[in-house]
């Protein structure tokens, strides 16, 4: 039966139609036992209303719906075709409504479509659910390493269930999955390759590789055939056999047309289309997900997907999770279409995804071409999009890293603390950007050894920032590690207590560079030089002098990673003449806090120039609109946040967790524990 047929769309409503009903009459003969769920006596006149809906479109109506806007799809009885699933269906719903109207119901919802399409292939499953194929052939992985295509286990009982014989369904199937030899095949055969000079080892080699290859060139290299027979039989050079990228077949004389019919007698074409003796009225019946191999044209399209939910979701008591496949080439008018035409038939979810969108997926159809950049030029503009990239990301990760060496002269602050009554002293070094480009590491009378440790791990963590490793990645190596020496933290603002000098030093660091304050103890604004704090003991602090705070607040600004106090000096000068001459000049940090600074007079030479840094009380709306969104764009990305608002307490705070989300300020989670 195809999927996109309407006997497929009746089926799929028919059973969704049974098995629902038979779970509410079973809740209802619960109810009668145990009574019915908490607070179905606040909604019971709701939910029967709902049953009776379901049993409406059971019965088949097509009118007559109970406070509905969209009216749902009601079962196809016509199309069905099996008279006793029709009968049980429509039974079943009339018992479900009869005992919920004597009895109640034990659950509020008893069904739903979970999204399986994945998971479904490691239970061993062609599919799952209402989910259509994703690919007729598959390639399983053997427990002893290596692997063998399988076609999906429901095709060979179509085929005899359509007419064909034994001998034809076989060789259909052997069209899609490929014999795994070269015996027979046309153009590339042991006749053919016994001339060019394979001999029997070299062949056995060979066959004993093609039982796994996904591809015909694959099992052409120098690992199968052996060097020696490469360099000596076949006359190859040393740098084509070691050439990753070298094609053995077009240098050994076959054509790409030779090439490929015995890489479908051998491999298989992945797909039925053009198999012998397949007619050609029975190939919906073989329709997946996306096209198949990479001879596949024929795929589902996304309307079949959303009629073949709305057939079920008129019986499913939840919502319909699954994956409606768009092909890469899709445009924003088929998704808008997509939408809309699930609005109209009533689903009450959708869940669109387009070939590609991300760089990696569970299941893609495998198509290699001969020459990357040939492929690419074939392929439609999003998918050469996605090629374009994997191929920069294989070529960056070929290249070495280079080291990005500091200024000689360079910013940094020193900071002194401590840890569990330890004293250590922590200094850093910036780049001209202002990212953390080396520590030093001092630990005050301390013995020579673990100095010497302690100083050479911050040389080892200084190589590896110079040399690209993010300081992200050791902070989530070494925070909350666990030896002494630990405790209290005294002399730092932010942190208070570490679980050891490793995981206070990474700690210091994340905070200052990286904004982490979900590693302080110390909320964040308390520690910006513009809090006003409680009010407490207001009147202890004597008043200051302008210069004496601009002195302290430059103190502190030399280091774009003392967020604490992040301040941008702009130096001054005296004038060309040396006369008295002010300028006036501002700046904004990261923080919001504006900076002044005045150069002012100096007499002549030797001259003193008197610069000061005033603080202007401001908040964040002295930082521009956009660079406080990028800001906090950045924070937000570096603490893994999907963008989306928590259901229970609203902030946009949420987390992967596995398959769901995680809220990180109140705990919640989207569904999964």
């Amino acid at each position: 039966i195809p999927y996109d047929s309407p006997r497929g769309r009746a089926i799929c409503g028919a059973i969704s139609a049974l098995m629902t009903g038979i779970a509410y009459a079973t809740s209802a003969e619960m109810a009668s036992e145990f009574g019915a769920f908490p607070a179905y006596q606040h909604n019971a006149e709701d939910m029967l209303r709902v049953i009776r809906n379901h049993r409406r479109a059971a019965h088949g109506n097509a009118a007559g719906y109970e406070a509905l806007s969209i009216t749902p799809l009601p079962l196809d009885h016509a199309h069905l075709g099996e008279y006793a699933l029709s009968e049980a269906a429509k039974a079943a719903w009339d018992k479900a409504e009869a005992l919920g109207n004597a009895h109640g119901y034990r659950n509020a919802q008893v069904s739903v479509v979970a999204p399986t399409g994945t998971i479904g292939l490691i239970m061993d499953c062609d599919t799952t659910g209402i989910e259509p194929d994703f690919a007729l052939v598959k390639h399983k992985t053997l427990a002893g390493g290596g692997y063998f295509r399988i076609i999906n286990r429901s095709v060979p009982s179509a085929l005899r269930v359509l007419g064909y014989d034994e001998e034809t369904a076989d060789q259909i199937e052997r069209y899609a999955t490929g014999h795994g030899t070269l015996v027979g095949a046309p153009a590339i055969n042991h006749d053919s390759l016994t001339e060019l000079g394979f001999c029997k080892s070299v062949l056995d080699s060979l066959e004993q590789a093609l039982g796994s290859a996904f591809e015909l060139r694959f099992a052409f290299n120098k690992w199968t055939l052996g060097e020696d027979f490469c360099l000596n039989v076949l006359n190859l050079s040393k740098e084509q056999i070691n050439d990753p990228t070298f094609d053995f077949l077009p240098a050994m004389g076959f054509s790409q047309k030779d090439i490929e019919a015995a890489n479908i007698y051998c491999c298989g074409a992945m797909t039925l289309e053009g198999a012998p003796n397949l007619r050609e009225e029975h190939l919906a019946v073989f329709d997946c997900a996306t096209p198949c191999g990479r001879l596949g044209t024929r795929h589902l399209s996304a309307e079949s997907h959303i009629r073949m939910m709305a057939a079920s979701q008129p019986f499913i008591s939840g919502a319909i999770s699954k994956t409606i496949n768009l092909p890469a080439n899709a445009t924003v008018e088929e998704c808008t279409d997509a939408y809309m035409l699930s609005w109209r038939l009533g689903l009450k979810a959708n869940a669109l995804y387009r070939d590609g969108s991300k760089l990696s997926q569970p299941l893609s159809v495998l198509a290699l071409g001969d020459e990357l950049e040939e492929e690419i030029e074939e392929l439609p503009q999003v998918a050469q999009t996605v090629k374009v990239t994997e191929r920069i990301v294989e070529q960056v990760f070929m290249h070495a890293g280079t080291r990005r060496r500091l200024p000689d002269r360079r910013k940094g602050y020193t900071q002194k603390a401590i840890v569990g009554g330890h004293k250590i002293y922590l200094r850093t070094g910036e780049f001209e950007d202002g990212n953390l480009g080396e520590i030093f590491l001092d630990m005050h009378k301390e013995g020579a050894a673990f100095r010497s440790l302690m100083n050479n791990f911050a040389i080892a963590i200084s190589i590896g920032l110079q040399y690209g490793v993010p300081l992200e990645e050791y902070t989530d190596a070494f925070t909350f590690t666990r030896f002494e020496p630990a405790g209290l933290v005294e002399g730092n603002q932010a942190i208070k207590m570490s679980t050891s000098i490793l995981d206070y030093i990474f700690r210091e660091l994340a905070i200052s560079y990286l904004g982490r304050s979900d590693l302080s103890h110390a909320e964040a604004s308390d520690l910006l030089p513009d809090t006003i704090g409680r009010g407490e003991g207001e009147e202890s602090f004597a008043e200051q002098d302008e210069e004496s705070i601009a002195a302290a607040i430059s103190h502190n600004g030399t280091s774009a990673g003392y967020v604490r106090s992040n301040l941008i000096m702009l130096n001054g000068g005296a004038s060309a003449n040396g006369g008295s001459a002010s300028s006036h000049l501002r700046a904004v940090t990261d923080n919001g806090v504006e900076v002044s600074n005045f150069a002012g007079a100096a007499g002549g030479p030797g001259g003193s120039t008197a610069t000061a840094a005033v603080l202007d009380i401001n908040d964040e709306q002295d930082l521009t609109t956009q660079d406080l969104e990028l800001e906090r764009i950045r924070r937000a990305r570096m603490r893994g946040y999907e963008g989306e608002a928590c259901m229970e307490c609203g902030n946009f705070t949420l987390v992967r967790n596995g398959t769901c989300m995680k809220c990180d300020t109140c705990g919640s989670t989207s569904g999964c524990s």
